[in-house]
């Protein structure tokens, strides 16, 4: 193994922090744009439900 200790991997020859900080960023990033398509995703959902209801009662009426 490279690092011999767990505070020697967190510290990275004083590379740690950079490292750390970047990971950090990308969780949070990849995270975010999760999140954002969900909520897309649930919007799309909701105006094809909603077009759909329209769409139906529309061919009832006739």
């Amino acid at each position: 193994m490279y690092f011999d200790s767990l505070g020697e991997l967190i510290a990275m020859d004083g590379h740690g922090p950079y490292v750390w900080f970047c990971y950090g960023v990308t969780v949070v990033v990849l995270g975010g744009l999760l999140w954002e398509a969900r909520r897309r995703r649930q919007s799309a959902e909701q105006a094809v439900r909603t077009v759909v209801r329209r769409k139906q009662a529309s061919i009832g009426k006739e």
